[in-house]
């Protein structure tokens, strides 16, 4: 399973796709004086699926934030669509970006499921039976068919996050903004959010950028992975261009994934022959095959 995933992040990258959201940021200073952000350059291109790994405190969800048009205070400019987010309205933004918290307690607030999905589309203006089908089809997107007379306090986290998502595709939003989309859940619950949203990537074009520190998920699923220490973009580039050694990686208070970790520790501290370092299950397989086949 890995495997296709790979290969198919790998033909998605080389896609030629246009520029959706840019982002150069000089500085950005909070009220107290410390830098949040600085040097920071990257471009988000059509249907990317896009990770901003980093520590707490790296500056992940500051530039999230930066992103979805909330701080506008910074030096530099973030474009959407070519057009300076700070020239555009906040509904002009949130037609098309949306910005998903940590924790969706702190986003959720209709009694249930269908009044939290609509909320958006009926202040947006569209009739009755437009919201109605609009809630359907975002509860569907994210696997919640059914769910629309659920009670919010009666829903598991990982549902709560799902409901989140539901509420931004049903205006609309072209581009997700998340931070931390695994947080709180155990491993299954992970791997299923993980796989949901390669699925609303792959198959509803909807483009995604995501703060995590999860390092063992990012080489499964992401197209490009940007690193970020002290508010710092300190490596970008595709995660198999991203991950090197285990020192390194340390230095900005982060790891390998944990079968690369364990390969690079076989190669240089054992003297095994590996002839790369692989980030998958199926990578270091193929690898243990052709040494001792």
């Amino acid at each position: 399973m890995d495997d296709i995933k790979r290969i198919q992040n790998t033909e998605h990258r080389t896609q030629k796709k246009d520029i959706r959201i840019s982002v150069e940021i000089n500085s950005f200073k909070y009220p107290d004086g410390t830098q949040a952000v600085s040097g920071i350059n990257i471009e988000v291109n059509r249907g990317d699926f896009i990770g901003l790994l980093g520590s707490n405190g790296s500056g992940k969800t500051t530039l999230l934030k930066i992103m979805d048009g909330l701080i506008k205070d910074y030096e530099g400019s973030v474009c959407l669509d070519g057009v300076d987010i700070k020239k555009l309205t906040p509904k002009d933004i949130y037609r098309k970006v949306g910005l998903i918290f940590q924790n969706p307690d702190d986003q959720l607030f209709a009694p249930t499921v269908f009044e939290d999905v609509a909320f958006g589309p009926t202040n947006m203006g569209f009739s009755e039976k437009e919201i109605k089908s609009r809630v359907a089809d975002a509860l569907r997107n994210v696997e919640m068919d059914g769910y629309a007379k659920k009670t919010i306090h009666n829903l598991s986290f990982g549902q709560k996050k799902r409901v989140c998502i539901a509420g931004l595709l049903a205006m609309g939003h072209e581009i997700l903004l998340l931070d931390e989309p695994t947080a709180g859940l155990d491993p299954m619950g992970e791997y299923k959010m993980m796989n949901l949203l390669t699925k609303l990537n792959k198959e509803t074009s909807v483009t995604i950028v995501m703060a995590t520190h999860s390092v063992d998920l990012v080489p499964l699923f992401l197209d490009r992975l940007y690193i970020l220490s002290k508010g710092h973009i300190v490596r970008g580039g595709a995660p198999e261009e991203v991950f090197t050694a285990p020192d390194e990686m340390a230095n900005i208070k982060l790891r390998l994934p944990q079968i690369a970790e364990l390969i690079y520790k076989l190669k240089h501290e054992d003297n095994l022959p590996f002839k790369k370092i692989p980030l998958t299950i199926g990578e270091a397989r193929r690898e243990m095959v052709r040494l001792y086949a």
